[in-house]
């Protein structure tokens, strides 16, 4: 049986996380975005989207492919 081929999101962080929680500046170095205008693409997964969800505001999400 073929393993079903999974999407993948490209993100990139427009926002600063001066001045934010440390759990939003975790999340985004669990991202691997550090740096403004850094891009990262991952694999679409419910872990990942929570994760996004929570920093939403200082990201802009694509979806690649």
């Amino acid at each position: 049986m073929a393993a079903a081929k999974k999407g993948r999101i490209k993100l990139t962080q427009v926002g600063s996380p001066i001045g934010r929680e440390s759990s939003q500046r975790a999340t985004l170095r669990g991202l691997g975005l550090d740096k403004m205008n850094r891009s990262r693409e991952l694999e679409d997964t419910p872990s990942v989207r929570g994760m996004i969800d929570k920093v939403r505001h200082l990201l802009r999400v694509e979806t690649v492919g």
